[in-house]
């Protein structure tokens, strides 16, 4: 018996999607700085390297207003304030900013979750309105997706033709003057990445197959790069050639700095992650800081008070918190007679560092006796809390 293949079905709406893009979710606000600061643009940008930085930053909390000069195009107000999208230096922004802006790679490193991917797809919508044309960098990363490859029946049919063949997102972004994205660029193998070279230094893809016709050399169109992102914990790592290297600027994205913006961070995604189940939102802010606390006493290696802490070799990183917070939110909305929130907080901390090293149990549990249990002698309620829920650390 035979099964009818299922239909494509369409694309979802916006509205369904568990994740939109930034140049659509933030569409208005880059239509609005692209009226708001109409100075001088880098061939094939959308907006000015000094808005691309506003659009990431956010306009401070206050809002901006269009220039008498401009008007207000149709469907864009006068005033607006630009949120806040990545929190960090904002020198750092700049300095990717202008990397772009002289048509250079950029690569963003860092500890994973530090939000080096959000920040790329932040500036390749900003600058030329689309964050899609990404390759995800993998073992299995082949040079054909950061080149070309071929439409094999149009091959057949018609011989090498430019019709049959597949620009990668890559050679997509070159050919148009856009930013393409590779992801874990050192995941990919040695002779993978190579193939990078050329196309940053010489700018042109040769295509052999094509030879003799207009189409043998693709050049890239002005606005071209390449933003790169590298962890620097993953373990199946190759190793950059000191040629690739030379073809970028290194910038690295660190850990959130301070500790209440860490918290707004946690608490405004992990808000977010839960408001599209429908569920709400019961996580109140005694149990994020604690959470946030935690989070940054093991990554640090010392706790707020100066305490040493012996760190776990799990990433303890923001981007964990808000999944924890995001998990915590809906234990309570579904379970809520359960136990309480603050009840939970053990169990998924355990969760979080024995991801890497089932042995870092026993370093969670050090945590506990040492600094959970000195705040409590010293009167934090929900620390006291936490001190007497110990037992649900145990094997």
């Amino acid at each position: 018996m035979t099964t009818a293949p299922r239909p494509v079905q369409p694309p979802a709406p916006a509205a369904d999607r568990q994740i939109t893009p930034p140049e659509e979710r933030f569409a208005d606000e880059l239509a609005f700085l692209a009226a708001y600061d109409t100075g001088a643009r880098p061939p094939g940008w959308r907006l000015t390297p000094r808005a691309v930085v506003t659009f990431v930053m956010g306009s401070e909390g206050r809002p901006l207003t269009l220039p008498d000069t401009a008007g207000a195009p149709e469907g864009i107000p006068a005033r607006k304030e630009i949120g806040a999208k990545f929190v960090g230096d904002r020198a750092l922004v700049e300095r990717c900013v202008v990397t772009l802006a002289g048509e250079r790679g950029l690569l963003l490193v860092g500890e994973p979750g530090t939000a080096k991917s959000m920040l790329s797809e932040l500036l390749a919508a900003a600058v030329c309105g689309t964050s899609a044309l990404t390759v995800q960098g993998t073992a299995g990363t082949t040079e054909d997706q950061l080149k070309y490859g071929w439409n094999y029946a149009l091959l057949l049919a018609q011989g090498p033709t430019p019709n049959a063949l597949v620009p990668s997102p890559v050679l997509t972004a070159m050919t148009t003057g856009a930013v393409a994205r590779v992801e874990e660029i050192t995941r990919c193998l040695p002779e993978v990445q190579d193939a990078l070279v050329s196309l940053l230094s010489e700018r042109r893809v040769a295509v052999p197959e094509l030879a003799g016709t207009d189409a043998a050399q693709l050049h890239a169109a002005n606005g071209f790069t390449l933003i790169a992102t590298a962890n620097l914990r993953d373990k199946g790592v190759s190793e950059m050639s000191a040629a690739l290297k030379r073809r970028f600027n290194f910038e690295t994205i660190g850990p959130i700095a301070d500790p209440d913006a860490e918290t707004a961070l946690v608490r405004r995604q992990s808000r977010a992650a839960v408001a599209r189940s429908g569920a709400p939102y019961q996580v109140d802010d005694a149990v994020l800081e604690a959470l946030v606390t935690a989070f940054r006493d093991l990554r640090e290696g010392r706790s707020a008070e100066g305490w040493e802490v012996e760190r776990p070799s799990s990433v303890m990183s923001t981007a964990e918190a808000v999944s924890v917070a995001g998990s915590l939110a809906l234990a309570a909305a579904y379970f809520p007679s359960e136990r309480d929130v603050l009840g939970l907080l053990p169990g998924h901390l355990l969760g979080v560092v024995r991801k890497d090293e089932p042995a870092d149990a026993a370093r969670l549990r050090g945590y506990w006796d040492a600094v959970v249990r000195r705040r409590a002698e010293q009167g934090a309620a929900t620390w006291r809390t936490l001190w007497d829920l110990r037992p649900a650390l145990e094997d």
